[in-house]
C-alpha cells in the first residue's frame, strides 16, 4: 500500500529517476524479484517498493487509460476507476454545465474525462481519502488540466453544492472489510439520489445488478458495455435523463445507444433453419430493452421470458451477436448428440438461458469428432425446453457493383 510519504518521495528527483529506470528495464512486464533485488542496492528499500508498486499498477492501468504511464494509482483506486472510454462517453452529459463537482473522485479517472469533455467548465474534486485526492491532483497536473480544478479533502456529505452545480458521484463500494454486497455503497444510494433535490443534474455510478425497484421515477438507468463486457451502470437525474432505460455499447471509438422504441407487442415464434438468432448484448438485457431491440431489427421473441431473438433476415447489430440457425429442436440430449454427429460437429459452445444444467459438462458430452464448430442455445421456446444449433454467418463481401457475395 502506497502512503502519502512514499508518494511525496516518488516526486523527488531520486524517485523520478527510479520510476524512469523501471520503465526502461521492464516496459511491458511487472517487476521481477531479481530486478527488485538489484534496485534495492542503489535505492532505499521503501522507495523501491513504492516505485515497483506504481510501475506495476501503471502496466495494469493501460487497459483503462491511454496515458496510464504518466498517472498515479492505488490498487483500490484503479479497481474502482472507470475505464477512459466509458468516462469520456458519460462526460458528454455535462457539456452544458459551467460548474461540475466530482464527489468521491478517487484517483481522478472521471475527473480527467470531465475536464476534457467540458473544456469551458470549472471542476471541484472531493474525496475524504487524502492519498487518493493527492493522486487525483497529480493526475490532473500530469495531463495539464489541474489549473481548472479545486481539490477538497472532505466527506462529501458535509458539502452542499450550489443549485446550478452539476454533480457526478462514484460512491465507494469497498470498505475496510472488503467489497460491499450488491446495492450497498458509501454514501448510500438514497443519499446520492437525494442530492438531485428535484432539479440538480446528478449522475450516479452504480453496479449493473442494482435492484431496479430502488431507482426513483423519471431517473434513467443506463447499462454500459465495452464490446460484450458489461462494465457498469449509471443513474441520471431527470435534469439530464434522456430515457427511462438505455443500453450503451462502446466499440473502439464508436458508441452505440439503444433506447425504448414504441410499438406493438413483439411476436413470439419457434426458430427455424436459416433464421438469424440474436443473442443480445448484456447491456441490452440488463436495461430491459430486448423487446425494443426486436422492434429495431424486425425480430421476434422465442419465448416471453427468454432474451434470445430470432429473425428471418440476415443482419448484424452492435447490440447482439448474430448467428445462423442450423437446427431447431426440442431439448433431448441423445437426439441432439445424434444430429450433431450428422452435422460433423466439433467443439460446441453452450449459451444457456431458461434451463438448468452444468454447461461445461454438457458441452463436453456434445462435442463431436468433426471440425465444424457450433454454438448451441440451451433455452426455452414457447415455454418448452429447446436446443437451437447455430454457427457463425459466412463472411459477406461486397464487389464494386454493390452486390454481396457470401464465402
Amino acid at each position: 500500500m502506497i502512503t502519502l510519504e512514499q508518494l511525496s518521495q516518488l516526486q523527488t528527483p531520486e524517485g523520478s529517476r527510479l520510476l524512469a529506470e523501471l520503465r526502461e528495464i521492464t516496459p511491458y512486464a511487472p517487476v521481477s524479484i531479481a530486478i527488485a533485488t538489484r534496485l534495492r542496492k542503489t535505492y532505499p528499500a521503501d522507495l523501491t517498493i513504492a516505485a515497483i508498486t506504481i510501475h506495476d499498477l501503471r502496466l495494469k492501468a493501460r487497459a483503462k487509460f491511454s496515458r496510464a504511464d504518466e498517472m498515479w494509482f492505488t490498487r483500490d483506486g484503479l479497481e474502482q476507476a472507470t475505464s477512459e472510454a466509458v468516462a469520456n462517453w458519460r462526460a458528454q452529459r455535462y457539456r452544458e454545465f459551467p460548474e461540475i463537482v466530482d464527489l468521491c473522485c478517487g484517483i481522478g479517472g472521471d475527473l480527467l474525462a470531465l475536464a476534457f469533455g467540458t473544456p469551458g467548465a470549472t471542476l471541484t474534486a472531493v474525496d475524504r481519502d487524502p492519498l487518493h485526492l493527492a493522486m487525483a491532483r497529480l493526475n490532473a497536473a500530469a495531463l495539464g488540466v489541474a489549473d481548472r480544478m479545486e481539490f477538497i479533502e472532505r466527506d462529501i456529505r458535509e458539502l452542499e453544492p450550489g443549485e446550478q452545480v452539476a454533480a457526478f458521484i462514484d460512491p465507494a463500494r469497498r470498505s475496510e472489510r472488503g467489497r460491499m454486497t450488491l446495492g450497498e455503497s458509501e454514501p448510500p444510494l438514497e443519499w446520492c439520489v437525494a442530492l438531485a433535490n428535484g432539479h440538480r443534474a446528478v449522475g450516479v455510478k452504480c453496479a449493473p445488478g442494482l435492484d431496479r425497484a430502488r431507482i426513483p421515477e423519471e431517473w434513467e438507468f443506463e447499462a454500459i458495455a465495452i464490446g460484450t463486457d458489461l462494465k457498469e451502470a449509471m443513474l441520471w437525474s431527470p435534469r439530464v435523463a434522456q430515457a427511462i432505460n438505455s443500453a450503451t455499447v462502446i466499440e473502439g471509438e464508436t458508441v452505440h445507444q439503444l433506447r425504448p422504441v414504441a410499438g406493438d407487442p413483439v411476436a413470439v415464434r419457434t426458430p427455424k433453419t436459416g433464421d438469424t438468432l440474436l443473442d443480445p448484448n448484456p447491456a441490452v438485457t440488463r436495461a430491459g430493452l430486448v423487446e425494443d431491440l426486436a422492434r429495431t431489427t424486425g425480430a421476434s421473441k422465442i419465448d416471453d421470458r427468454i432474451g434470445f431473438l430470432v429473425s428471418e433476415n440476415w443482419g448484424s447489430t452492435a447490440f447482439a451477436r448474430s448467428l445462423r440457425v442450423v437446427e431447431s429442436l426440442p431439448w433431448n440430449q441423445r437426439a441432439l448428440n445424434t444430429r450433431l454427429r450428422e452435422l460433423g460437429a466439433g467443439p460446441v459452445d453452450i449459451r444457456r438461458r431458461g434451463l438448468a444444467g452444468d454447461v461445461d459438462a454438457i458441452a463436453k458430452r456434445l462435442r463431436g469428432k468433426g471440425d465444424r464448430p457450433f454454438t448451441i442455445a440451451m433455452t426455452r421456446v414457447m415455454d418448452q425446453p429447446w436446443a437451437i444449433v447455430c454457427e457463425a454467418w459466412p463472411k459477406i463481401e461486397q464487389d464494386t457493383s454493390g452486390r454481396r457475395h457470401i464465402d
